[in-house]
Formats: structure tokens, C-alpha cells, sequence
């Protein structure tokens, strides 16, 4: 099955990032970092505690992540994207909104919308936007 999944950069955090996304989200959590790595030898000894990948899997669910390796290039926040997490109860909505927006900020609060969902959208503490919907059944 093909798919597309987010893979989020980092300024040297990705291991307390993706730490918090698994408290948050549950899952397994999979981190190397570039001195575990068959290509330590090509960087220099201060970047190796940096991670090269992070995984988070809980069912399809998987979200990836590395810390930025270009030290010429800072990473840049953009407004293009958001991560859109859809949930499968009202009590998972209310989970995942309580603590992915614990230090962070509520751009829109968690309420019923008019096409038959709760919805919110929350920047966390690590300035990543979540957008987060439950479709309620329909009658």
C-alpha cells in the first residue's frame, strides 16, 4: 500500500520531540542517532549524538523524524503545512488535544463544527501544527 507520511526536522531535539509525540500518541518509538550509524565516520564528532532517523508507529499510524543535519541552512517554520491527526472516538480527540497542546498554544478550540465533526487545531511546544478531527457517525 502506497502512502504518504510526514517526516518533521529538528533543531538538535528530535529525540525530546518525538519522545513527547509518543507520551502524546502512544506507539513504538525507533531512534538512531548518526554515531549509531554506518556513516559516523563522515561527520564530525559533535553531530553524532544528532538523530539521523526517528520512527513512531501505532498501527498505521507512523511519523518520521531527523534532526537537521545542514548547519549552512537553518530550518524555517512555515504556515504550509499542518499535521492532521483523525481520530476514531471523542474521547481520543480530547486526549490527543489535552496533550499536544500542553506548553503550547490553542489556535482553534476543540468544538463541534458544522459538517458534523469535533475539531481543533493546536501548535505544540515544539511549534508543529496539529489539526485534529473526530467525524461523528452519522445519523
Amino acid at each position: 500500500m502506497t502512502q504518504i507520511n510526514p517526516y518533521l526536522s529538528f533543531n538538535g531535539n528530535c529525540r525530546e520531540a518525538m519522545s513527547f509525540y509518543q507520551e502524546c500518541l502512544g506507539g513504538e518509538l525507533y531512534i538512531q542517532t548518526i554515531g549509531e550509524s554506518p556513516m559516523a565516520e563522515q561527520f564530525p564528532v559533535e553531530a553524532r549524538d544528532r538523530i539521523m532517523h526517528a520512527n513512531l508507529k501505532k498501527g498505521s499510524l507512523v511519523l518520521l523524524a531527523a534532526d537537521h543535519m545542514n548547519p549552512k541552512n537553518d530550518i524555517i517554520k512555515g504556515n504550509s503545512i499542518n499535521l492532521c491527526l483523525n481520530c476514531s472516538t471523542e474521547d481520543e480527540i480530547q486526549t490527543y488535544f489535552s496533550k499536544l497542546s500542553a506548553d503550547g498554544k490553542v489556535v482553534h478550540p476543540l468544538e463541534d463544527t458544522f459538517w458534523g465533526a469535533k475539531f481543533a487545531i493546536v501548535t505544540d511546544k515544539f511549534g508543529m501544527d496539529w489539526m485534529l478531527n473526530f467525524e461523528k457517525a452519522k445519523n
